[in-house]
């Protein structure tokens, strides 16, 4: 396959199209994502548990990410729960936490995507960062619902910390469907491409050798008569 020369020393296959640049600043600025950190994370899973599969390091990555969505997603809605520090605080608090949360999301689903091989500055990881925002967006904003029925506040932290920890559950299930059959897809291809046979394979026929054909033999000379006197 040809490949493309990215940066020095690296490779890109024809197929990679890399993020914009503002793309690349948006997730920078705004969701602080850092993804050299985000390799340096998934290579020391690599090294620490080097014979496992690429889908138990996943789901290595998903336990861990599940039970910090949990933490994340329970402090999230604390401030809510402060009357005396003012609207304008709780709301600062909560914009702050549903941020950490995004963010924490999108290291999942790169670091799983980083444990299948795939490049996370391909233009492809784009729209499934995009979905995972917009995931945790939804789980941000079911306990303001719960308020908005006049539940009591309390019940606010556990509903928060319980969907916040299901999506993250959730995204890192999706992402291993996803990236393990782009991997058995990517393995089929070349045998999908020559096409299915139909039987057993023919064996050519044999072909027919000529017969060699001996010169003929020549008559022998007849012997003369001695001659006798």
């Amino acid at each position: 396959m040809q490949e493309i020369t990215g940066e020095p020393g690296q490779a890109y296959p024809a197929t990679f199209q890399p993020q914009s640049l503002a793309t690349e600043n948006f997730f920078y600025f705004f969701l602080r994502l850092r993804k050299p950190e985000i390799r340096r994370t998934v290579q020391a899973l690599r090294a620490r548990f080097p014979g496992e599969t690429s889908e138990q390091l996943a789901r290595r990555i998903i336990e861990s990410y599940t039970t910090l969505s949990f933490l994340g997603g329970s402090l999230m809605h604390l401030p809510l729960l402060l009357p005396g520090i003012g609207q304008a605080l709780q709301l600062l608090g909560f914009v702050g936490g549903a941020s950490a949360l995004t963010r924490m999301h999108l290291y999942l689903i790169l670091e799983i995507a980083l444990a299948y091989g795939k490049d996370i500055d391909d233009e492809a990881r784009v729209p499934e960062m995009a979905a995972v925002v917009a995931a945790t967006g939804l789980a941000a904003g079911t306990p303001l619902a719960l308020q908005a029925l006049n539940f009591s506040p309390i019940y606010a932290l556990p509903a928060s910390g319980l969907t916040a920890a299901g999506i993250a559950h959730l995204i890192g299930e999706a992402a291993i469907r996803h990236y393990s059959g782009e991997t058995e897809s990517a393995r089929s291809a070349p045998v999908q491409a020559s096409g299915p046979s139909s039987g057993p394979p023919s064996v050519p026929e044999p072909t027919p050798q000529p017969t060699p054909r001996h010169p003929r033999r020549q008559p022998r000379a007849p012997r003369a008569k001695p001659v006798t006197a």
